[in-house]
């Protein structure tokens, strides 16, 4: 199974991208602040930006967890995999700010979930913010993925070039085999 999970970055890279909201949503927790949490507890209904998705604290915690693992894991295999030569170090640059954006959800899903009274003023300041700073690292993770794409030559290419290398050698080998043989004819005249 370790040498099957060693020759998979491109999953690895997925599971980094998708794990880290979730990680860092557990890991940062409810923000709902503690006056709002006794109103609660007093039986006041909050507010809230979006209501929080909860799997009870048992579930939640499994959650978290697994996302936690998933990934260090995943990371730990990248690093891995960069150290040893068979990732491609440049693709660090797609997956560091798909990291960030991640992080920004995270974050940005516990600020809209947070409970309180009244407007949730965390809410606007995340979309005002955290939205264009996660818009612009999505395209400076676009820009090195197109540039490293066009980099990495197809099968197709590769099989293209070699039949026509193999096409123009033996187009010049015949060319100079004839050459020889007149030139042969011609001394021999």
């Amino acid at each position: 199974m370790t040498v099957i999970l060693m020759r998979l970055p491109l999953p690895a890279g997925v599971v980094l991208v998708l794990a880290t909201p979730v990680a860092i949503s557990w890991l940062v927790g409810d923000l709902t602040d503690p006056t709002s949490l006794a109103l609660a507890a007093e039986g006041v209904d909050l507010d809230y930006g979006i209501e929080p998705i909860t799997f009870g604290p048992t579930g939640d915690r499994i959650v978290g967890i697994t996302a936690c693992v998933a990934v260090l894991f995943s990371l730990g295999l990248l690093v891995q995999q960069t150290v040893t030569s068979r990732f491609r170090g440049g693709w660090w640059a797609v997956l560091l700010p798909l990291v960030a954006v991640g992080v920004i959800l995270g974050y940005g899903w516990r600020v809209f979930t947070a409970g309180g009274i009244g407007a949730n003023i965390g809410a606007g300041l995340v979309l005002l913010l955290g939205g264009p700073l996660a818009l612009g690292l999505l395209l400076a993770a676009i820009v090195p993925a197109m540039i490293l794409l066009r980099e990495r030559p197809t099968k197709a290419t590769t099989t293209t070039t070699t039949a026509a290398t193999a096409t123009a050698a033996t187009t010049a080998a015949a060319t100079t085999n004839s050459a020889t043989t007149t030139n042969s004819a011609a001394a021999d005249s």
